[in-house]
């Protein structure tokens, strides 16, 4: 049985390797498109804050706000935080109780495609400035980064989730 905080701890640590691995991602693709790498991040931030009013503007050059790169860097710290704790609480649960494991994989699987749909859906229109291929890249990106740590941690479940091993 895992120790009580366990997940709790696993989950911040996986939701700070998401949160890194996308914030990453993003600064890259913004240094390789020659816009900055805070360029995606200014735009979300100020989609966030202030709203997107007029879809022609984005892709333009605009001033860094860092007061809406701090809140949407926020915003996104926290959802990641809240996947890692309940995506290690998943693999904890699998690990305790393995008959579940596979219905568990369905979830995560699930949530994966659910959090890329709907981070799609919300930024429908900066798909100039931030295009399907790249919301989907960041986030399997940043899956397969944490899959890794979360493997080392609970050893026995990615076995259980994958029905390699013995239930």
């Amino acid at each position: 049985m895992a120790a009580p905080n366990r997940p709790i701890y696993e989950g911040f640590v996986v939701g700070l390797i998401a949160y890194a691995a996308v914030a990453a991602f993003y600064g890259v693709f913004d240094l390789l498109a020659a816009r900055g790498a805070l360029y995606t991040v200014n735009q979300l931030g100020l989609t966030l804050v202030r709203g997107l009013r007029d879809t022609g503007q984005v892709g333009l050059p605009v001033p860094l706000d860092y007061a809406a790169i701090a809140l949407y860097n926020a915003v996104h710290l926290f959802a990641s935080l809240a996947i890692g704790f309940v995506v290690t609480g998943l693999v904890a649960h699998s690990v305790e109780r393995p008959e579940r494991a596979p219905i568990i994989l369905i979830v995560l699987i699930g949530g994966f495609v659910g959090t890329v749909a709907l981070i799609g859906v919300v930024t429908i229109p900066m798909r100039p400035v931030l295009p399907w291929w790249s919301i989907i890249v960041a986030n399997a990106l940043a899956v397969m980064i944490a899959t890794r740590y979360v493997i080392r941690q609970f050893p026995t479940a990615f076995g259980r989730l994958t029905d390699q091993e013995e239930r």
